[in-house]
């Protein structure tokens, strides 16, 4: 979700100053600052499209000592994409700090970190030059 479909630093930004400056060294284990974040550009249109043609799946990693991100998460989904069944996220966010554990075709990430790096499918990571934005990811897996 961070840096993919989700802007960390727009977060930071909202952050109360207190606790920007009490958790500067881990910033995202302070309580509250996955709620905070706004969607990366073009995000959850691509998102949604997306998943009218892949079985897609939302898998994260929560930072271990932040409990209200785990929850934050799941929220911040249903939010931006729906709670209800109709969502097309519906009960499809995985939370694990081994992302090589899920099986998938692709696995669009902006690191290589927690499993991304041994996942057996196509990782397209998020944000290099490759795959800059939403715009390229989108075209590249709708032309698949």
């Amino acid at each position: 979700m961070d840096n993919v479909i989700v802007d960390f630093a727009s977060g930071i930004e909202r952050l109360d100053p207190t606790l920007r400056e009490r958790f500067k060294s881990d910033l995202d284990d302070a309580p509250g600052i996955f709620a905070l974040m706004s969607p990366m550009d073009g995000a959850i249109e691509s998102v949604r499209l997306l998943c009218t043609k892949f079985d897609t799946y939302v898998l994260s990693t929560s930072p271990w000592a932040n409990p209200t991100a785990w929850s934050d998460k799941l929220l911040w989904i249903q939010h931006h994409f729906g709670a209800g069944e109709d969502s097309p996220l519906y009960k499809r966010l995985i939370l694990t700090h081994h992302k090589n554990l899920n099986e998938g075709a692709y696995l669009i990430d902006d690191r290589t970190q927690n499993g991304a790096e041994d996942f057996r499918g196509t990782h397209i990571q998020f944000g290099q030059p490759q795959w800059p934005d939403w715009a390229t990811v989108t075209e590249y897996m709708m032309s698949i």
